[in-house]
């Protein structure tokens, strides 16, 4: 009979671990790994740099000369036409000067056979300043993937402590689920005896209802937080998965000073900000450019026939320079569009640099914060467990009242929470210091 109640009770243990167990359970290297593959923001930013890249070779393709090939079939009787369409097959004889064939002709048929190349030769430097404009888009494309790919390795950190945070304060929860039941049990004793009131007893409860409570939302927060990482990796809410160990990034060793310097020098966020400076200064030029002579030259070589052949060919060479006058203020219009921009851009990232200097600043400094709360929610844990030790001591020898258990007990469970987080900071903290330097890579996590 032992025996058959052991094999269910491990038969139930197993059914109830049975969602863990299929789970796939990730380190903290391996779900960076798979974000980084299967994140649909990072997918969204390297689309761009593909999308920029296709409009650095259409700028470059603009310097080449384009080839048109083409086939034109046509039937006329119009006078003027039907002679020179005559005419260029080369058919003219001395009969078709008569003034009554000249006047109403006969309908011609005539096959064009063209090969024409333009090529530009100058343009006012428009073509190389939308080169310049393209790669510098592209440029900035390219930086703004490791800017997205930081973020996302920092968030994929924060995502996978919280997990951890959560089942901290579960296991909070729990601890404080157990201890207000042992208060209810002693609560009841000691009514029974006659030595507490009814009221502790009440009191006792309302105090288990709210730690049950807890321990639910204590459990809720760690379902977000394992929803959140599968949105990071891109993986289907239902699907089951699990994190393993914590993880906690070594702290950075440069100085304030030196972390400043090397995030104004290398920042993703800062260089893909000076792409997109330079492509608005490349669009300005080329807007200015616009208002300068174009010049173009066109070869171009015909067959016409009456049917497709060959044998009627002439060639044409030809030069335009061209020069707009007058456009109606449509061109210095384009020019102030284009310099209001780029103000705007030089603007946005003068912004943005001193934004990076002060978040660097302010991340070393919580972080800095973060390493001394640890040290002093440890400490006062084991303060706290030992102030609940002797108030539970108390109460059950009749000397001091529920409250004070309750209360000591409300503040064990605050300074365990308390820890919980400061740990969770202490992790995130470091991470935020080397992300707001630009520096944050796979490698370290």
């Amino acid at each position: 009979m032992w025996i058959r109640t052991a094999s269910l009770q491990v038969l139930t243990i197993a059914l109830s671990l049975g969602g863990h167990a299929m789970a796939d359970t990730l380190t903290l290297r391996k779900t960076v790994e798979l974000a980084l593959h299967h994140n649909p923001e990072l997918a969204a930013s390297r689309a761009r740099v593909d999308l920029a890249e296709a409009g650095l070779r259409q700028a470059e393709g603009a310097r080449l000369p384009r080839v048109t090939l083409s086939l034109s079939a046509t039937r006329t009787n119009d006078a003027l036409a039907a002679f020179g369409l005559k005419l260029g097959q080369e058919r003219i004889s001395a009969a078709d000067f008569d003034p009554v064939r000249l006047n109403n002709p006969n309908a011609i048929n005539n096959l064009n056979t063209r090969i024409e190349v333009m090529a530009p030769v100058y343009t006012g430097g428009q073509i190389a300043a939308r080169q310049d404009e393209a790669r510098a888009w592209a440029r900035a494309a390219r930086e703004g993937v490791e800017a997205s790919r930081q973020e996302l390795l920092m968030n994929v950190l924060k995502a996978y402590q919280s997990v951890h945070l959560a089942r901290a304060y579960i296991q909070v929860s729990e601890q404080a689920r157990v201890a207000a039941a042992e208060f209810l049990r002693v609560s009841e004793n000691l009514h029974k005896q006659g030595m507490a009131v009814r009221a502790d007893v009440l009191a006792a409860r309302v105090n288990l209802d709210d730690a049950r409570l807890r321990l639910a939302e204590a459990k809720r927060l760690e379902a977000d937080a394992l929803d959140q990482l599968k949105l990071l990796l891109g993986r289907d809410l239902g699907e089951s998965i699990d994190v393993d160990g914590e993880f906690l990034p070594s702290p950075p060793t440069e100085d304030a000073a030196t972390l400043r310097a090397r995030a104004l020098a290398e920042h993703p966020a800062l260089k893909a900000l000076r792409g997109q400076n330079d492509a608005t200064r490349s669009a300005l030029e080329a807007a200015r450019g616009a208002k300068k002579p174009q010049f173009n030259v066109m070869a171009r070589h015909d067959w016409n026939d009456k049917n497709i052949g060959m044998d009627a060919a002439s060639y044409t060479i030809a030069g335009v320079l061209s020069w707009t006058a007058f456009d109606g203020g449509l061109n210095d219009a384009a020019i102030d569009r284009a310099q209001a921009t780029s103000l705007e851009h030089a603007a946005k990232l003068r912004q943005a640099e001193d934004g990076i200097v002060f978040q660097v600043t302010e991340a070393r400094r919580r972080a800095l914060e973060a390493e001394t709360r640890v040290e002093v929610r440890e400490a006062a844990v084991l303060e706290a467990e030992e102030a609940q030790r002797l108030t539970k001591r108390r109460y059950e020898n009749g000397i001091t009242t529920l409250t004070d258990l309750l209360s000591a007990q409300a503040q064990l469970d605050k300074t365990r929470a308390d820890l919980a987080r400061a740990r969770y900071d202490r992790a995130v903290s470091r991470g935020e210091v080397l992300r707001a330097a630009g520096m944050l890579t796979q490698e370290q996590l």
